[in-house]
């Protein structure tokens, strides 16, 4: 079941906010491309935010705000790019 609610919401973020310059990692369960800008397509990406399963729903359903996961260290963001609260909650 949190599988599921993890790949819905990052297929939802990834269908709302088109494009391929930040990667948004969930681990184990998914992981997607999103954002418009420069298109990233070898090694690893230089846009990336990665948090775990539980961090991901409460953002995507607006139960935690971006900067208490930032500021909490639950959100690990990489690159200039990587402030994806202008489109949480999904």
């Amino acid at each position: 079941m949190l599988r599921d609610a993890v790949r819905a919401l990052l297929s939802e973020l990834a269908r709302s906010v088109p494009g391929r310059a930040v990667e948004v990692r969930v681990p184990p369960y998914g992981a997607v491309q999103c954002c418009a800008g420069p298109r990233h397509t070898r090694g690893t990406p230089p846009n990336v935010v990665e948090m775990a399963p539980v961090t991901w729903i409460r953002l995507a359903t607006g139960r935690m705000s971006w900067s208490e996961a930032v500021d909490g260290g639950l959100v690990q963001t990489s690159g200039n790019r990587s402030d994806i609260s202008p489109y949480l909650p999904i």
